[in-house]
Order: structure tokens, then C-alpha cells, then sequence
């Protein structure tokens, strides 16, 4: 019995002593990860219309998720009637280390449409969501131009602030 405690003794040393030598999955040695310290994150959108028009979004946030609905300046009209549409940010973003992210966002609207008319003039009207919806890498504190063409241009900047 005494061997026994002798030799579990001696492996358990033998482990400890290597222990900083191991790795994770990632490839990076474990007594290199270390926590992140918590921050705050400032998500910005700017996006500007083919015709010119320039809108922007910002939002304060840990990291995760977060959520933004709100009505839109200009409502649609149907039939002489103004029917609201509303502007949707959705964004999580976790942190991969204190220069880079990895940015999951949808940013669209609600857009009205008719779904069934009457001989009297009244509609009836469904809105659906219509939008970019896409994952990229962020490098904090740099803009990044996530969308470019004959519609316009819609650049994202997330700032890691600092305390």
C-alpha cells in the first residue's frame, strides 16, 4: 500500500510539473489564455443611399447581444394611408482578444406590403423584414466596409472602450 501512495505521489508530481507545457484545442499553450477583462463595446453603422442620404446607428453594449428596433422618419404610404416602418439593428459580438471581435449583425427594416385590397379603397397590409444579415471580423477601433454597391455603403466601427 505504501508503494502504491508512493507511486501516485510521484505521477501527480510528474503531472504538475508539466502542466505548463500543456495546450488547448486552439493550439496555444494554457498558461497563455488568460480572462478578458470586461469592457464596453460602441457599435457604429453609418449608411449612405445611393441618392445620397446619410443615416447613422450607434449602440452601447457588453459583449453578446443586443437589439435595436425603431420607427423609421419617413412612413410608407398605402392607399393614402401612412402605415409605419421601422429600422432593426441586431448584433452579438463577442470578443476574440483585446484588438479583435467577431461581429454577428443584421441591420434592415420592416417594410409594408399589401396582402389584400377591397373595392372600397381599404387594404390590409403584412410588413416583413428585409436587411443585411452577416458574420465578420472586426478589428477594433477600424472601420470596416461591410457593404458597397449601386445601393449605397454601409460601414461598421466597434470601439472597445476602455475604463
Amino acid at each position: 500500500m505504501k508503494t502504491f501512495i508512493t507511486l501516485l505521489t510521484v505521477l501527480f508530481l510528474a503531472a504538475a510539473s508539466r502542466a505548463d507545457t500543456l495546450t488547448l484545442s486552439s493550439g496555444q499553450p494554457a498558461s497563455s489564455v488568460t480572462a478578458q477583462s470586461p469592457a464596453n463595446y460602441r457599435i457604429h453603422v453609418d449608411w449612405h443611399g445611393a441618392q445620397g442620404e446619410t443615416n447613422s446607428l450607434e449602440v452601447l453594449t457588453t459583449e453578446g447581444q443586443v437589439e435595436f428596433d425603431g420607427l423609421q422618419k419617413n412612413p410608407v404610404k398605402i392607399n393614402n394611408n401612412e402605415v409605419p416602418a421601422t429600422l432593426k439593428l441586431t448584433a452579438t459580438l463577442k470578443a476574440l482578444n483585446e484588438e479583435k471581435g467577431r461581429l454577428r449583425l443584421f441591420l434592415g427594416r420592416t417594410v409594408p406590403y399589401v396582402t389584400s385590397s377591397s373595392p372600397g379603397g381599404n387594404s390590409s397590409y403584412s410588413q416583413m423584414s428585409v436587411g443585411l444579415d452577416s458574420t465578420f471580423l472586426v478589428t477594433f477601433g477600424k472601420p470596416v466596409v461591410i457593404q458597397g454597391d449601386a445601393n449605397g455603403t454601409i460601414t461598421v466601427l466597434v470601439t472597445r472602450l476602455n475604463d
